[in-house]
Formats: C-alpha cells, sequence, structure tokens
C-alpha cells in the first residue's frame, strides 16, 4: 500500500517499529528524495542510491555523489518553495528539532519522514530502514555488516589499551552541553570512560547541559571539543575558571574533533569520526598509564 500524498511519519528511535515502518513505507519506491540532514543524504550516498537524490541540507557532505544537488536547508531552517519546486516522492528529516519544518511540509502534501536515532544500534538501524525504502536492502545490510566489523576492530583495540581515561565530549560551549548518545557509544568503543554516564541516552539537548564545575569535579584526562556549526576555542576551555587542575588541561589533553566527522548520526560517525576519537584516546591512556613512558 502506497502511503498517502503528505503523510508524516516519525520512527522515534528507529529500533523501535523499524520492521513495521519499513514494510509500511519500501513500497513508495522513491526517485526523488529530499534530505534534510547530512546523515541521510551520506548514508544514501554509501549504498550508491545518491541517483534518487533531488535536494540536500547545506551540512551535507562535500562528495562527488552529492556534487551539484540543491542544497534548500540548514538544519533548523529550509527553503519550503525550494523544497516544493523539487516535487519529491520523500523528504528525509532528523530529530525534534526539524518537527516544524516536516510539519510544514507535510499539510503541504510532501510524504516525510523523521527519524531519531541516537545510539549506534540505531544508526544502523537506520541504514536498513533508508535501505528498505530505496530498495536497496541487500546493499544496507552490506554496508551494516562492514560498519559492524569496524565497530569490533576498534573495540578490540580500545579494549587493548593500557588505562581506560575518563573523557569529557563538549557539544556547545554555553550552555555547557554533553555529547550525544552515539557520541558517547563511541568514546567507550574506542577505550575510555564517559563522564556523564546518567545522562548518555538523553536525546534532547537540554537534557544533557551540565554544570562547568562538575566536570572539573570528575576530573577528565581527555576533553574533546565539537561546537556545532563552528570552530571549538581550545583557549576557552583550557582557561575555563576552576579546569585548571583537571588532568586533562595539564596534560595538554585538550583536542577538537571537527563536527561534520562526529555529529551527524550516520556514516561518517561510525568511520572517521571513531577513528579520531580512537587515535585521541590511546594517546591519552598511554599517558595516564605509569607503566607506559
Amino acid at each position: 500500500m502506497r502511503p498517502a500524498l503528505g503523510q508524516a511519519v516519525t520512527l522515534a528511535g528507529p529500533a523501535r517499529g523499524l520492521s513495521s515502518t519499513a514494510s509500511y513505507l519500501e513500497n513508495m519506491a522513491a526517485c526523488r528524495v529530499v534530505c534534510l540532514s547530512a546523515e541521510s543524504a551520506e548514508i544514501l550516498a554509501a549504498l550508491g542510491e545518491a541517483g534518487r537524490i533531488c535536494g540536500i541540507t547545506g551540512f551535507a557532505p562535500r562528495i562527488p555523489d552529492l556534487a551539484g544537488k540543491p542544497r534548500v536547508s540548514g538544519f533548523s531552517s529550509a527553503k519550503l518553495e525550494r523544497i516544493l519546486a523539487l516535487e519529491p516522492d520523500l523528504v528525509l528529516a532528523y530529530s525534534d528539532v526539524q518537527a516544524d519544518i516536516a510539519a510544514t511540509l507535510a499539510r503541504a502534501g510532501c510524504n516525510v519522514l523523521v527519524t531519531t536515532q541516537h545510539t549506534v544500534a540505531q544508526i544502523l538501524d537506520t541504514i536498513l530502514l533508508l535501505g528498505r525504502i530505496v530498495q536497496a536492502e541487500e546493499k544496507a545490510a552490506k554496508l551494516v555488516e562492514g560498519l559492524r566489523a569496524g565497530l569490533d576492530r576498534i573495540r578490540a583495540l580500545g579494549e587493548s589499551l593500557p588505562a581506560r581515561p575518563r573523557v569529557w565530549f563538549e557539544e556547545w560551549m554555553d550552555p555547557l552541553i554533553s555529547g550525544a548518545g552515539w557520541v558517547q557509544d563511541l568514546i567507550e568503543i574506542a577505550g575510555g570512560q564517559i563522564l556523564f554516564p546518567g545522562i548518555r541516552f538523553a536525546w534532547r539537548a537540554a537534557d544533557r547541559v551540565v554544570d562547568a564545575a562538575e566536570v572539573a569535579r570528575r576530573n577528565p584526562e581527555l576533553i574533546l571539543a565539537s561546537w556545532c556549526g563552528r570552530r571549538a576555542s581550545l583557549n576557552a576551555i583550557r582557561t575555563r575558571p576552576g579546569w585548571e587542575g583537571t588532568a586533562a588541561v595539564r596534560s595538554g589533553q585538550i583536542h577538537e574533533v571537527r563536527s561534520h566527522l562526529i555529529l551527524a548520526p550516520g556514516t561518517t560517525a561510525l568511520r572517521e569520526g571513531l577513528e579520531t576519537i580512537h587515535a585521541l584516546v590511546g594517546s591519552a591512556a598511554r599517558r595516564a598509564d605509569p607503566e607506559v613512558g
């Protein structure tokens, strides 16, 4: 059964209802897809289905498969008239931040799918879901298999590190926001300890706001910063009041992870993002181990 025009489907964590949702949408055979977030564009490109994409976000990766595609949205804003002019069969959006855009497009007659993947497992499920929607199930399964192998390889390397450094991941500086769920997953896979395990599954950024004094009290041995949409100021972090006594500041273990590598819950985060984090965690682990160096 083909979904009615103007159908909006929100997948609240792809791990739930994946099979039924995909079964409902897979007959769409979408040939003209607008991707309002970077990860949906990179996932379709990784599946070899970039030819179906007719519009992308300005934050989409600048790769050959997406070259020349009209850029029709930011993250929390979109050029609605341009999107409608593309006559998409399906619009892919992400999270509550794009909920109002999705609702407006649905009211205008677009089929819209909003995913809210927030963990590594849910990212993998989202790949399988999108693979079914564009009738590329075998390619999606193969992609997920390869990603799982990469995750397992890094996990094994992480487990062999001489220590598991405490890692503070900073997604924003004012207010101070801890990294999203998939980022925390990747830190653990890479061999680190997350600093605030109690909020790792909080999917709204507002629920991941923490007090700077509490970060200092927990004494991170590695600080990673990825300020969404702008370059992180490592000096501002280094000179933050009360942080001068933390192990990370004293040892100089403060690093930026470029946001395009880690803040979109898609394939890049599970590959380049994880590799980057593992390298930094490994360096901090070797510094933390008194038997090394």
